[in-house]
């Protein structure tokens, strides 16, 4: 029984040959690359929304058999319990599972980095005279490049899953935690099959391309003197390895040859067979939709009496992230790719660009620690901070947030552009930012010629200025919005004061976007409130809550405007008597009552942290106002009832439905208070692309999900686009005008304005 790696003594030529890695090509290669593979775009569209709806009617059937207490959030709940005690306890569990396994007959050896697991590996294979090594899927040995290794130094290594082989035939990397070919069509598989055999593979019957590869595979079996697998879960009070895979090769690759090693992460212990039984069944419906994979195996020593088993705990990282208080969390992690099958990024750029080995929003976030910041500080650009990964992960990893973290030391490593440097600075100076955007309101003039939009009509001689030249291909395939001449903060000081009974008093958060691009959206959330008896205070003194510099990774800037907008908030709410804080901005309501307390927390800001915590049970956005506060005190809007009934289709905006868990609040006012029919469009709860300055960075990834939202929208055949959050809308309203589409856009407050007396 082997605790330490043992000596051995490897002749010249072996120690002295490379270690011969994949060729990782640079990042901006990698996506462009993704962008033009039309191939990739078809295969990930009809993929992700039949995953979605598959997965959703997995956990319901799961639910309705066995009742709310195996609904996915109580099993997650449950397994993100007992994955926080492993990583607590992981000493404890090491040394269990150690001891069980060893007594049941296996070896263990643990390997701090990935040229330890490596070298363990390729001394077997010396020490046994092993030339062939048939593989199971393993996204560890990815890690270590574990291939690579073992063919420098005259070592065959053969991936024996399906996807993984003609990943291996075509000289690339999984695309996919658990599809690694899921970016190709059957015809690009046959035609690899075809070069790789000699002989042609049909391009159609996938019937035949499988019957062709477990051919293929055969003799490798018989012939291999190891196996190497992953493990899916190590359960520490039995020593037993847990293997999950959709294709029997799994079993053969772990009990035919006369060596079988696992290589495996120590953030796949769980303490008991319990805890195991949660995670399977998390496990395939959250990967593959499944309710079961076709093959669990569990293995306690050896499969095959007189065989070798070796485990082969990986750290390669994991001391390091569990140090870490934000990113210990991303170690709950179970790699069932969730993450990946719903993000609108990856499905339009597939998961070679979007990741380095490990792709999907968890690669983003464990890339740092396995690989180093710089692998990660492109692909994540890619992040749309749209929160959809959180709300599908079965073991509650706030990805979106960790993203951001590594975003925020991508920035103070490398540092910001110039151009945000520059703006994130004037917008934490609420004076400069004031000035500037009033100087810009009237400097647009020769791109908007007085209208509201920015349009590359407008541009002319001009788009042929360098200066120019960026912008004008921005406004090409949306409109771009201009600087209201006389913002919302100037509007409301001209306001008429309501002489409207009055039944309490708001403070209204408005936004920087709303106040200075769009102050009409402004000026309907006041009438709707004023309209319902609601006394409206806009203090002047708000700014830019900060959430554009935090997305960005800028934390010095950002908590600046979090001050300021705190310590605003106190004061108006303490001069004024409000009782509720009220934002259309659903953006903003997030910023105050998540990102800042994140913030805060990160920063080691108690007394900043109380003060949000504070303010934050009296914040809300405009919908939720209405119907949680107005109607239940049974306020009725004077609604029109007469006249033209326009057709409604709403898009949920990535911070009310992934953030705040909004759904039914504003379907209610515009079918029940308004009386408009609703047409749902096709993923409705999809980001629509905008992103924050993903749409200027990442503009033609950011252009093709905007597309898929129009096209969405337009297939519904509404009259008018409906949202709450002035970001969304702007990004829709600017992509609706380029392309010429009839769809009107509005903010729901607009909307209900349209429709009152």
């Amino acid at each position: 029984m082997l605790d330490e790696k043992p000596s051995v003594q490897l002749s010249t030529h072996q120690t002295a040959l490379p270690t011969i890695a994949h060729e990782e090509k640079p990042f901006a290669a990698r996506y462009t690359q993704a962008l033009a593979d039309q191939n990739l775009h078809g295969a990930l569209a009809r993929f992700a929304p039949a995953w979605r709806a598959s997965r959703a009617a997995a956990f319901d059937v799961e639910e309705h058999d066995y009742g709310s207490a195996y609904s996915f959030s109580a099993l997650r709940a449950r397994l993100h319990e007992a994955k926080d005690s492993a990583i607590a306890h992981q000493e404890e569990l090491v040394a269990q599972f150690k001891e069980q396994a060893k007594a049941a007959g296996a070896i263990i050896f643990e390997a701090r980095t990935a040229e330890e697991a490596n070298e363990y590996i390729y001394y077997l294979c010396c020490s046994k005279e092993i030339d062939l090594v048939v593989k199971s899927k393993t996204m560890v040995s990815e890690e270590t490049e574990l291939n690579a290794y073992l063919e420098a130094r005259g070592i065959k290594a053969v991936e024996t899953d399906l996807g993984e082989w003609v990943a291996q035939l075509d000289h690339e990397r999984p695309s996919h935690m658990v599809m690694p070919i899921i970016h190709k069509t059957r015809q690009q598989v046959g035609a690899i099959l075809s070069e790789a055999i000699g002989r042609e593979i049909s391009r159609e019957d996938i019937g035949e391309q499988v019957a062709v590869i477990r051919t293929a595979h055969r003799e490798a079996f018989m012939t291999a003197g190891m196996g190497v697998s992953g493990a899916n879960i190590l359960i520490a009070e039995s020593g037993t390895v847990v293997i999950v895979t959709n294709e029997g090769n799994g079993r053969m690759v772990t009990s035919l040859p006369p060596v079988h090693v696992v290589m495996v992460g120590y953030d796949k212990l769980l303490a008991t067979f319990a805890e195991a039984m949660t995670q399977l069944r998390l496990l395939a419906r959250s990967a593959t939709a499944q309710p079961i994979t076709s093959y669990t195996t569990f293995m306690t020593g050896p499969s095959v009496p007189g065989h070798e088993m070796h485990i082969v705990l990986v750290d390669n990282g994991r001391s390091e992230m569990r140090a870490d208080p934000r990113f210990k969390e991303a170690l709950r992690c179970i790699r069932c790719a969730a993450c990946a099958n719903i993000c609108p990024a990856y499905q339009q750029v597939g998961g070679h660009a979007f990741g380095y080995i490990y792709s999907g929003a968890i690669g983003l976030v464990v890339t740092p620690f396995h690989h180093g910041l710089d692998a990660a500080a492109g692909p994540q650009s890619l992040c749309v901070s749209c929160n959809a990964c959180e709300t599908v992960c079965p073991v509650e990893i706030p990805l979106a947030n960790l993203i951001l973290d590594v975003r925020s030391r991508v920035t103070q490593k490398k540092g910001l552009p110039w151009m945000k440097k520059v703006v994130f600075g004037a917008m934490a100076r609420p004076l400069v930012f004031d000035a500037a955007a009033r100087f810009a309101s009237i400097g647009q003039w020769p791109l908007t010629r007085g209208g509201s939009l920015i349009r590359t009509r407008n541009f002319g001689l001009l788009a042929h200025l360098p200066v120019m030249r960026d912008l004008a291909t921005l406004a090409s395939w949306r409109s771009l919005p201009s600087f209201a001449t006389k913002p919302l903060r100037d509007r409301v000081k001209h306001r008429p004061i309501s002489t409207r009974p009055t039944i309490m008093t708001v403070c209204y958060f408005a936004g920087c976007i709303t106040d200075r691009m769009y102050p009409e959206m402004g000026e309907a959330i006041i009438t709707v409130m004023e309209r319902s008896g609601v006394q409206v205070v806009y203090p002047q003194e708000q700014n830019c809550c900060g959430l554009i510099a935090l997305n960005s990774g800028d934390r010095e800037n950002g908590a600046t405007m979090a001050h300021q907008t705190i310590a605003m908030l106190e004061k108006t709410l303490r001069t004024s008597g409000a009782q509720y804080i009220v934002s259309g901005t659903t953006s903003c309501v997030v910023a105050i009552v998540q990102d800042y307390l994140k913030l805060f927390e990160e920063r080691h800001e108690t007394e900043w942290l109380r003060r949000t915590q504070s303010l934050a049970a009296k914040i809300m956005d405009f919908a939720s106002f209405l119907v949680t506060v107005l109607l239940p005190r049974s306020v009725k809007l004077p609604v029109r009832k007469n006249g033209q009934r326009e057709t409604v289709t709403y898009h949920d905006s990535c911070q009310s439905c992934n953030n705040l868990g909004l759904h039914d609040e504003a379907r209610r006012i515009i079918t029940d208070m308004l009386g408009l029919e609703l047409r749902e469009m096709p993923d409705s709860n999809v980001c629509c692309g905008f992103g924050g300055s993903v749409s200027i960075e990442r503009p033609d990834l950011s252009q093709r999900i905007l597309k898929n939202k129009l096209d969405n929208a337009e297939s519904t055949r509404a009259d008018v686009i409906v949202g709450d959050n002035p970001g969304c809308l702007m990004h829709i309203r600017g992509g609706a005008d380029a392309s010429r589409r009839p769809q009107r856009v509005l903010h729901l407050a607009q909307l209900i304005v349209e429709h009152l007396e």
